[in-house]
Formats: C-alpha cells, sequence, structure tokens
C-alpha cells in the first residue's frame, strides 16, 4: 500500500470540552491524506461541543460526528463506538484536550507497514500548560526504530499503558476482541493495552513524538491521572491494576503479567506514596489499608523483580497496620531515591528500614553501586540581604559514602518550566570527624536567577570518578522555609520563597520586582476565593 492512501481512522472523543475539542479535531485532519476519517465521539456534551463539531464536519467530509444519546461517565465506551464505526484498516485514539504533533500518523503508519506490525507505538510529550514544558513518556522504549517481536521480548513495553501514543490494524483489534471497559471505568488505558499485549502482536517502535499530553494542573475538572485527592482514584487504580494483570496471566503471559507488577511497584506505589502527606488521616488510613490488601496478593518474585525503592515502600506498607513513617517514605519514594537517616541495624549489624520495622531489611544497600544508593544530603537555604547562602550536609549510610570517598558537590538551579539552568557551581565536601557527614556551602546571587520556580540539583562526586545525582531534602524549622522579601538594587524588592516538593526536595520561588509582588498577592487572592 501506498503511505499516502486513505489508511488511518482517529477517534477523538470529547464531553463538554468545547474550548479544545476543535484543536484536537485539526490536528488529526492535519496529518494529510493517510488519516482517511477522523470520528469525532461526543459523549453527551451540553456545553456546545456537538455543534462545534457538527459545523466543522460541514466542511471537511473526512469528519463524522457521532453524538451519544447518554454519557457514559467514561472514555472507554466512547472510544468504542469510534472503533465501531471506523472503515480504515488503522485506528488510533485522541482525547479532546491533547493533540497530535505533524507527522505522527505518517511516523507510525510506516512503521507498521513497513514492518507489517499489527501495532506501532511512539513517543508521547507530556506538555505542561500553561508553562509548555515537555517532558518525554516512558522516553526509554523508544530511543530507536525497532521492531519487537512479541511484547514478552520488552517487558518494559507494559509500563507504556497508554493507548493513544499507538496506531493500531483495525481487524487485529476486531479479530481479538479488543475493547474498552464499558462506562466509568477510570485508568481503561491500563486494561485496552493488557489486552493488546496479551494478544502476542509485534510492535513496531519509533522515537518520533506522535501525541502530545496536554496536562491543565489548574483546568476545572482534572483528568483523572492527576485527580488523586480522592480514595477512589486510588481504588480504581488497583482494579484497573489487577484486571490487567488477569488478563496476561490468563493468556499465558506470565512475563508480562510479573512486569505489571513491578510497574505498580516503581510507578503507582511510588507516586501515592509521594502525597501522602498531603491527604487527611481518614484517607491515609483507607489508602494504607487497601495497599496492604493488594500486595499482599504479591509472590516474592513479584517484589524481588521491582526496583529497590517501590520494593520497600512496599515492604514498609506491608509490616506495619497503620500509616507510619510518612515523611522518610515521600522521600525515598521520591525520583531519584532519597533514605534520610536515622540508619538502624539488625543484630547481627544488617541494614533494616528502622528499629520498629526490623522485618524490612536493606541488605541491597551493602551491593548496590554508588551511582545507586540513595544518598541523604539536607539542604538550607538562607536568604540575606548581604549574600544568600545554600548549605548541604551529606550523610553517611552504612560506610558505603565513605568507602567511595565523596570528593565534591556540583549544585544546579534549574527553572521548572523552561529547564534553564541559572546557576551551576562546584564546592568540596568536607568531612566532619565523628558525625558521619560532609559539608559544602554555596553562595548565591538570588536576583541574577530572575522569576519562577526553581529546583535544586546535585551531582555527587567520588574519588573513584563514581557520581550520584541526587535532589536535597529540605531542610524545616527555625523559619527556613518562610517567605522573605529582600532590598534588591536589580529589582528593588525580592520576594523569596523556599519550600519543600511533594518528595520533600528543596525548591525556591522567586519573584523579583512591584510586578512580582502583585503577582504573588493576585495567586493568594485568587487561591483564597476559589
Amino acid at each position: 500500500m501506498a503511505l499516502q492512501q486513505a489508511q488511518v481512522t482517529v477517534v477523538v472523543i470529547g464531553y463538554d470540552d468545547a474550548a479544545h475539542v476543535a484543536d484536537a479535531v485539526r490536528s488529526a485532519l492535519a496529518q494529510g491524506p493517510a488519516v482517511g476519517e477522523v470520528i469525532a465521539v461526543d459523549d453527551c456534551s451540553t456545553d456546545g461541543s456537538l455543534e462545534l463539531l457538527e459545523r466543522l464536519a460541514a466542511d471537511e467530509p473526512r469528519l463524522k460526528v457521532i453524538r451519544r444519546p447518554t454519557n457514559s461517565g467514561g472514555c472507554g465506551t466512547p472510544r468504542n463506538d469510534g472503533l465501531n464505526a471506523a472503515t480504515s484498516p488503522f485506528v488510533m485514539f485522541l482525547d479532546s484536550d491533547d493533540v497530535l504533533p505533524p507527522g505522527a500518523v505518517d511516523a507510525l503508519l510506516e512503521a507498521a507497514v513497513g514492518h507489517d506490525a499489527p501495532v506501532a507505538a511512539g513517543l508521547c510529550l507530556r506538555k505542561e500548560l500553561p508553562s509548555g514544558r515537555e517532558t518525554p513518556w516512558r522516553h526509554e522504549l523508544y530511543t530507536r526504530r525497532t521492531l519487537v517481536a512479541h511484547p514478552a521480548r520488552r517487558e518494559r513495553l507494559v509500563h507504556d499503558t497508554l493507548c493513544v501514543n499507538k496506531l493500531y490494524r483495525t481487524d487485529f483489534l476486531r479479530d481479538h476482541g479488543i475493547r474498552f471497559p464499558e462506562g466509568r471505568f477510570p485508568y481503561e488505558d491500563f486494561v485496552f493495552t493488557a489486552r493488546v499485549w496479551a494478544a502476542g502482536p509485534s510492535v513496531a517502535l519509533v522515537p518520533e513524538p506522535v501525541y502530545i499530553w496536554h496536562v491543565r494542573r489548574s483546568a476545572a475538572r482534572l483528568s483523572i491521572s492527576l485527580d488523586r485527592s480522592n480514595i477512589n482514584n486510588w481504588r480504581a487504580r488497583l482494579d484497573a491494576d489487577q484486571l490487567s494483570y488477569d488478563i496476561l496471566l490468563g493468556a499465558g503471559e506470565k512475563l508480562l503479567a510479573r512486569a505489571t507488577r513491578g510497574r505498580f511497584l516503581d510507578h503507582s506505589l511510588r507516586m501515592y506514596a509521594r502525597e501522602l502527606d498531603l491527604r487527611g488521616a481518614e484517607y491515609r488510613r483507607e489508602w494504607w489499608h487497601l495497599t496492604r490488601a493488594y500486595l499482599a496478593t504479591f509472590d516474592e518474585g513479584d517484589f524481588a523483580a521491582a526496583p529497590a525503592p517501590g520494593r520497600v515502600v512496599a515492604r514498609v506498607v506491608l509490616a506495619s497496620e497503620e500509616p507510619c513513617d510518612l515523611g522518610r517514605l515521600k522521600e525515598f519514594a521520591a525520583r531519584p531515591a532519597r533514605l534520610n537517616p536515622p540508619y538502624a541495624r539488625a543484630e547481627d549489624g544488617s541494614p533494616i528500614w528502622s528499629a520498629e520495622l526490623p522485618q524490612v531489611e536493606l541488605d541491597h544497600l551493602l551491593v548496590d553501586p554508588v551511582h545507586l544508593l540513595p544518598a541523604a544530603v539536607d539542604a538550607e537555604l538562607r536568604p540575606r540581604v548581604r549574600g544568600t547562602v545554600l548549605r548541604l550536609r551529606l550523610h553517611e549510610m552504612y560506610g558505603r559514602l565513605a568507602d567511595a570517598g565523596p570528593q565534591t558537590v556540583e549544585a544546579e538551579f534549574v527553572e521548572r518550566d523552561s529547564g534553564r539552568v541559572g546557576f551551576a557551581a562546584t564546592a568540596p565536601l568536607a568531612a566532619h570527624p565523628g558525625s558521619g557527614t560532609w559539608a559544602a556551602e554555596f553562595p548565591l546571587d538570588l536576583a541574577a536567577l530572575g522569576s519562577g520556580t526553581w529546583d535544586l540539583s546535585l551531582r555527587l562526586c567520588f574519588r573513584d570518578g563514581s557520581h550520584r545525582v541526587i535532589t536535597a531534602h529540605a531542610v524545616a524549622g527555625a523559619g527556613l522555609l518562610r517567605r522573605h522579601a529582600l532590598p534588591s538594587l536589580r529589582h528593588a524588592v525580592l520576594l523569596v520563597q523556599p519550600y519543600a516538593t511533594h518528595s520533600g526536595a528543596l525548591a525556591v520561588r522567586l519573584a523579583p520586582g512591584l510586578s512580582g509582588v502583585t503577582d504573588v498577592v493576585r495567586r493568594r487572592l485568587k487561591r483564597l476565593f476559589r
């Protein structure tokens, strides 16, 4: 087949999203002649979305509009409606608040046809709005063009749970009865992709960006992936994860089923554990009990195959009937992981999580290479009129760091939205005899950084040439994490707000000048009235 023939149906689903759905549809139509039809499924919107789509369809013969008579409550049913109506050899899915980048369909179609593969997949970019910052999703899977003969030969495919960055042969989905869960079923992508992998297709991978996932954290209605404050969201995630496991195990794909356990431990468990101290006591208790019950269904092989941070977090949850050590868990669940002191030992001297939970062993810390150790660095940012100072303190960890010989630390402040490095410097790490710590200090000109949110990143360098990239624990107390208003020759006034991120790492917000002060006041009033 010539790639320019109309071979692809793009199914766009939307509900009450008149502000964005036209952009999604236009991005699909703009893919060119390879797109034979765009099927827009409106899930019984009440905001004028349907009328907008019908006006677009009046001038675009490739656009077909389906209106559901009742709202389905989820994403699965409208996607199934679009799949049922598709007439092209290939199909892909697009949400109303996202877009396809130029060339996405051609890249996927060329790979699928060239390899005669039922599935082609490419890179998804998470784009934060309004900043525009882009972060690749599961980029390690999409580093080069390749064909995976069977999903079990690339087990990490199960870590990419998105359905939207993939092109599917329509008859492959229909012949295997692969559909989305109907009705209100959050995390329907988990189940759909599990059904795809269970069918054992060859998969063509491409490194090109093929999907732009818009992340709107300030939206009036948060997406499912962002709306994690209700315990029902966690229940839904557990249900979807369990069903994915059952689907793969039932298909005889034991390696892929075990990989879903690893995905849960390394991604879902760590992400929600980092946010526990943001929730109320009732949520934390319910989350803890639900998680313990789910983890009790795992076997030892499931834990052994998972990366250490998620495995240890799971061991702590299983070892305690009630929530405990939330602050320490939060930082160990961070990326990269940080294990804050104290560092307990069992009677035989082996590392353990704590004296209260001696059954949670940390023997891996004695054998992991230095660049993987969850090193703990305390950071204090002390804004001053006459020279701000950043102070760092690195903690010893079961003798491993002393053996490696810490020599220097490289510090960077990176602007969160743009990725711009505003400060970079290196300082020696001086050992404090008898304390088991090393210290470093950096003078800072905060006014030179400019406005924005700045994250601190560290690179510990050791005697043997190895290094560890890490973030730093934000030390609280003594007024360290409070707002400061500093006089500035450059800006007249500089508002400085050191704070701890969701994972406990040090970051700082800067608002220079009177306009910066006004913006801060405006945002505070907006939050107050909201």
